[in-house]
């Protein structure tokens, strides 16, 4: 009987260890997705370039420095820049301006990841094959429709925090914008205005300048999902290698 055992043993091994390669053969030979596995594939994807964007503009200069992100004072506001200039150190004081507003900006950025996660977990079986199948930003559209409004709020009050501080000769920057904008839309809601065709301009910086920062991090956003669906070396798991690679090769 015992002549038996061992060969039976190995043939058994054999056979167990066949099987195995015969998965990871039949995992790679782009079998069909199931619905579990694009849901899982799509939130570890979300959920690794929401944190990594977040993570970028939270960082110190992550809106400050990258011009692609920065934060400036709308273009009505040239005038003050160009008053407040010609005072001593007047340059100086602008750019201080701007380094807090992007400040205030990478502190929201901080606690942005746990509201995309949020979102994320309520991604049904339609969103997900949407994004699997969708533009090379579908993701950050999901993303920017189901958290926009949250991101919003948390924001604004941060961006309203840093116009509000005083600056020359104690007032602040959002007094400043108002003063200018006041007189400006005055004159534009006249009569004469309306016949020379001048347009009032929007007199909520902070709604200007929230809205500005939040389209900096659907940037870094998108730029996270495109290295995934384009870049292998992005996909750092095995999930994300399969569900991305499904679309690859739907593609060729």
């Amino acid at each position: 009987m015992r002549r038996f055992v061992f060969p039976l043993i190995l043939i058994v091994s054999m056979l167990v260890a066949g099987c195995s390669e015969l998965m990871k053969a039949l995992q790679t030979a782009g079998l069909p997705l199931t619905e579990e596995e694009v849901i899982s594939g799509l939130k570890e994807a979300l959920i690794i370039g929401a944190q990594n964007s977040a993570k970028k503009l939270a960082a110190e200069n992550g809106y400050y420095g990258d011009e692609l992100v920065k934060i400036l004072l709308p273009d009505e506001a040239k005038i003050i820049v160009d008053n407040i200039s010609r005072i001593p150190g007047g340059e100086k004081l602008v750019e201080d301006v701007i380094l807090r507003i992007n400040r205030a900006a990478e502190d929201a950025a901080k606690e942005v990841a746990p509201i995309f996660v949020g979102s994320i977990k309520q991604m049904t079986v339609r969103d997900a094959f949407n994004i699997l199948n969708g533009a090379d930003n579908a993701a950050t559209d999901y993303l920017r429709r189901t958290t926009y409004n949250e991101l919003y709020s948390l924001y604004k009050p941060k961006i309203q925090a840093a116009t509000e501080k005083k600056i020359v000769a104690g007032i602040s920057t959002k007094e400043s914008w108002e003063t200018l904008t006041g007189k400006w839309n005055s004159v534009a809601n006249s009569v004469a205005g309306k016949i020379a065709g001048l347009k009032p301009v929007n007199t909520d910086l902070d709604d200007y300048l929230t809205n500005k920062a939040l389209s900096g991090i659907f940037l870094k956003v998108e730029q996270e999902e495109y290295k995934i669906r384009k870049d292998v070396s992005a996909r750092v798991t095995p999930l994300l290698q399969r569900v991305f690679g499904s679309v690859d090769n739907k593609q060729k």
